[in-house]
């Protein structure tokens, strides 16, 4: 059986069965998955620690998959630091962390991620586009154009979580993930992956060995998961705790019916004449 039906026969359970958790999925990481992953990691990524190349990983490529896969179900597999670099942020006067995994890494990390996709994929709404598989930041603002088209929006506030990934809550995040995901081996590794360290120009961090904060590379499909809660029921609370003029206010009416478009941690509320809200 393919790959793609396997993934599909998750999805159809994960669609019929929106209140159960799955607590058998590691008996998919066989051969033909982890070369899917492989296949569908991305070639000219770059090295992790190890300095080694996906070119280079692929030499031995069956041994490597065979021992990863022991490894993984076993529990002895051990999450590397990433390798920390920083890019150039905005307008250049601040800098983003990007973690770089080892290659091995990323093909355990899509291995996962290609078990999690099918089942989150029922529980994303319509209109989020943040790491889903198919739609990207164009897809987002084209659909936000038409609704706001089609809905005469009067404003627009646009709000982002700022430094989201550096403080994202890891108890919060695994309370999320077990409501869908009760396999073992899945869960021991993303809680690997939360706590796998960082090297940055040669030298060993241990910051990410905390409570909160993950690598903005590769642990963004995990974090995902994070944001499958109606953002709305967010804005409420946030609403009701900062006072009795807020509810009456034009804020508290757009989120009594509402839209919404999603893309990373960001959001952008709007008021038209028909009242609506949009992330």
């Amino acid at each position: 059986m393919e790959v793609s039906t396997k993934q599909l026969q998750i999805a159809e359970l994960a669609a019929t069965r929106p209140e159960e958790s799955f607590t058998s999925l590691n008996h998919y990481l066989d051969m033909d998955w982890m070369k899917e992953a492989y296949r569908r990691t991305r070639r000219e990524s770059a090295p992790g620690v190890d300095g080694q190349t996906m070119e280079e990983y692929g030499k031995e490529l069956e041994s490597n998959l065979q021992e990863l896969i022991g490894l993984a179900k076993s529990g002895r597999y051990h999450a590397p630091p990433v390798r920390r670099v920083h890019i150039p942020k905005g307008d250049g006067k601040e800098t983003r962390p990007i973690g770089i995994p080892t290659c091995q890494d990323k093909v355990l990390q899509r291995a996962i991620t290609m078990l999690l996709e099918p089942i989150y994929e029922q529980d994303f709404m319509e209109s989020s586009f943040g790491f889903r598989p198919g739609r990207s930041a164009h897809d987002a603002l084209e659909y936000l154009w038409k609704q706001c088209m089609d809905n005469q929006v009067r404003w627009i506030l646009d709000v982002d979580i700022r430094s989201y990934f550096d403080t994202l809550d890891h108890a919060k995040l695994r309370e999320i993930v077990s409501q869908r995901v009760q396999d073992g081996v899945v869960r021991k590794l993303i809680d690997k992956w939360l706590k796998a360290g960082v090297m940055e120009a040669g030298e060993p961090r241990l910051e990410y060995q905390r409570l909160r904060g993950t690598h903005r590379r590769g642990l963004e499909f995990f974090s995902t998961a994070a944001k499958i809660r109606e953002p709305d029921s967010f804005l409420r609370e946030a609403v009701l705790k900062s006072g009795a003029k807020w509810r009456s206010g034009p804020l508290w009416h757009a989120l009594e019916s509402h839209f919404e478009t999603r893309f990373d941690p960001r959001w952008v509320v709007s008021e038209p004449a028909a009242k609506n809200f949009v992330y």
